[in-house]
């Protein structure tokens, strides 16, 4: 079982990046099961109705999300769809789920989307016990258990791995938007990478117009974010797992320019 992790869609030309090169990386990796982080497609904040009928149409199994889940109104009009996931621990009773399940190549594959607390700024329940209250009820019902922890600090999202070592299959960050180079195999068997890296402009701070990032650290303006034009990347991660145990075997990251 191959699994492609692509991180964080920026904007349209992210979108359109993906669309060009998912089904080439998909037949080059003989990948199984795609899970995308979204929360970042339709401007920079949010996913839009029009761009996830486009992601529809990819082979995608699952989109993760994060602090930008709510940036587009519209997406309450499809938030309960199967191939959409909004992080576990928000406030309890909002809409959307926090997991799924689905199944490939005979397997059972649970997916969690989990924010961290520090730096986010979003009023969240502990990642920790969720994640546990969720493993434990998941590890009953699937084989294959994929984390997307959306976090800003490294620390907790290592501190993650370190937390379900040995008790999910697959663990990656994601938020950050810079590409990490610590993918690993732990002691354990799971497959982890503290940053998945970003899809989206190349030439920008993470994603951003350089000149309108620069002046809002020169200046305690609020200069308003925009999206940065030009050539775009793609980063992700493949994590290869066991046919029997289902422990991951092999780790690597992809980047594309």
């Amino acid at each position: 079982m191959k699994i492609l992790a692509i991180g964080d869609i920026v904007g349209e030309n992210g979108l359109k990046k993906l669309r060009d090169l998912l089904p080439t990386i998909i037949e080059k990796e003989n990948i199984d099961f795609t899970v995308v982080n979204a929360e970042n497609t339709s401007g920079g904040m949010g996913l839009n109705e029009r761009d996830f009928t486009s992601i529809q149409k990819m082979k995608i199994n699952c989109l993760t999300m994060g602090n930008h889940t709510w940036g587009k109104k519209d997406i309450f009009s499809f938030i309960d769809n199967e191939k959409i996931i909004r992080p576990a621990n928000y406030s309890k009773g909002l809409p959307g789920r926090g997991y799924n399940k689905y199944e490939c190549k005979g397997k059972k594959i649970a997916v969690i989307n989990l924010i961290g607390r520090t730096d986010m700024n979003i009023l969240s329940e502990n990642p920790f016990l969720v994640a546990d209250e969720l493993v434990n009820k998941l590890s009953k019902e699937v084989d294959i258990i994929i984390l997307d922890f959306h976090a800003e600090a490294t620390a907790e999202k290592i501190a993650m791995k370190h937390y379900l070592d040995g008790r999910v299959n697959v663990i990656f960050g994601t938020h950050t938007h810079v590409q990490t180079a610590d993918e690993e195999i732990t002691s354990k068997g799971t497959g982890y990478i503290t940053d998945l890296g970003m899809t989206g402009p190349k030439n920008s701070v993470i994603g951003m117009d350089v000149s309108a990032s620069i002046k809002r650290f020169l200046t305690s303006l609020p200069e308003r974010y925009k999206l940065a034009e030009g050539d775009t990347i793609l980063n992700g991660c493949v994590f290869e797992l066991d046919d029997d145990t289902c422990k991951t075997i092999n780790v690597y990251r992809i980047s594309y320019k």
